[in-house]
């Protein structure tokens, strides 16, 4: 079964929690944007956690460096999973996965930025990452010609366990399920939606049909 992750880029916690109770019903993994670690810190994955404690938290650090002290603070904070950036060495990958094995959580490698992203995803299973996001970010999704299409290409060559962010949406989730890839993450379209909780929802439903 394909996990649904909704992605918040809101920047203030309280909001975060507002949208996550409305989509809670329908997504498996809730995470806690980058913009919104900048702005809250760790007392908002601790806020996130105690509100949600069925649901697995993802915290967005993207981390470049000191790996192994960074993703236990995420953890430390209540986080399931904690995103370390696939353009960092391989030393910062296993020094989370370090972190990741000693509280019993995950390490999700982002691949933003990385030029082969399949080569980056192997490596990154090999490291010991739980799975390995494929991943477009707002600013690449917004260059002319950009599309899903690449992702979902990708986490079929890949082989390995992905998820793929970058423009999941009612229309490309099919494809995103079919790819192989265990999670689809979806972020301005569930954030976006004027009813956030029917996109979660439809969402879903597309995923389990």
């Amino acid at each position: 079964m394909v996990k649904l992750q909704v992605a918040i880029d809101l920047l203030k916690i309280e909001d975060a929690i507002a949208l996550a109770t409305k989509v809670a019903p329908y997504v498996d993994i809730i995470e806690l944007g980058t913009p919104l670690i900048k702005s809250e810190g760790l007392s908002g994955i601790r806020k996130m956690k105690d509100a949600f404690p069925d649901k697995l938290v993802l915290a967005d650090f993207k981390t470049a460096d000191a790996g192994e002290l960074e993703a236990g603070m995420a953890f430390g904070a209540g986080a399931d999973y904690v995103t370390i950036l696939g353009t960092t060495g391989d030393s910062t990958i296993a020094g989370a996965v370090k972190a990741a094995k000693a509280h019993g959580k995950g390490v999700v490698v982002d691949t933003i930025g990385v030029k082969d992203r399949v080569k980056r995803a192997k490596e990154a299973i090999a490291l010991g990452a739980e799975f390995v996001e494929l991943h477009a970010g707002l600013d690449e999704q917004a260059e002319e010609g950009y599309s899903i299409q690449v992702l979902i290409d990708e986490a079929a060559r890949a082989g390995v366990k992905v998820s793929i962010a970058g423009g999941v949406n009612s229309s490309s989730i099919t494809a995103v399920k079919q790819s192989g890839a265990i999670v689809a993450v979806a972020g301005a379209a569930i954030y976006g939606a004027e009813d956030p909780a029917q996109a979660a929802k439809e969402l879903k439903e597309l995923l389990n049909a």
